[in-house]
């Protein structure tokens, strides 16, 4: 099969990633694609009835829609490239973790597979991009950690930071500045009432409050 379009690479990565993110298991619904890619539903309709004629995805009737196998592994193929991208830019050129989504976005549709595998050797085979997410191996593999966010932890709970979610250039930089970043150890001191800010303690070091919004955003393991 030829390797898909950019645009149908952007629909097999929004459908891989709102499928893998569900918290109730199903398939994608048609709005959920048209709000993660900021397009209209009709425009979502019609390139999901594509993606079901190309082979990429099945239509469920008054339902979603589901990734096929080679749906599956031509998401993780452009998922691999983004966040190998990520990473070259951040450790190798100094990007700041902020600026490095907007740009791997565009780049992610012109990497073929021989150079995402040099640029893996390059950096030693990570095993996960700037915001903890973990890099799809070349053979479409990817290792995924259970995790919880931020804010449904308890008072007095410890964590430790995975990966953080990466759309919002403001709320990255936001979560840098109190430390909220992967690999740091956290500690839920308070929850403020009627949906307040939470209190945590960052590394044994400081303590911050954090919007439920922004702990949203925060995935811990």
């Amino acid at each position: 099969m030829d390797r898909p379009s950019p645009a149908v690479q952007d629909y097999l990565k929004a459908i891989y990633q709102l499928d893998e993110s569900a918290e109730v298991p199903g398939p994608v619904t048609t709005s959920q694609v048209a709000e993660a890619l900021g397009v209209t539903t009709a425009s979502a309709s019609n390139m999901l009835k594509k993606l079901d004629g190309l082979g990429y995805a099945t239509q469920v009737k008054r339902q979603g829609v589901e990734l096929t196998g080679s749906g599956r592994q031509a998401a993780l193929e452009v998922i691999r490239h983004h966040r190998l991208l990520e990473t070259f830019l951040a450790t190798r050129l100094g990007m700041p973790w902020d600026e490095v989504h907007r740009e791997a976005e565009v780049l992610e549709h012109h990497v073929s597979g021989a150079l995402a595998d040099r640029i893996a050797e390059v950096l030693g085979h990570p095993e996960r991009d700037p915001h903890g997410h973990p890099i799809p191996t070349s053979a479409g593999h990817l290792v995924t950690t259970p995790s919880r966010r931020l804010s449904a932890l308890a008072e007095g709970a410890s964590a430790v930071v995975g990966r953080v979610d990466d759309r919002d250039d403001a709320l990255l930089r936001f979560l840098a500045e109190r430390g909220l970043v992967p690999d740091a150890r956290v500690e839920v001191l308070a929850h403020a009432p009627f949906g307040g800010p939470i209190s945590v303690r960052v590394d044994d070091e400081r303590v911050v409050d954090v919007p439920p919004a922004a702990a949203d955003a925060v995935h811990v393991e």
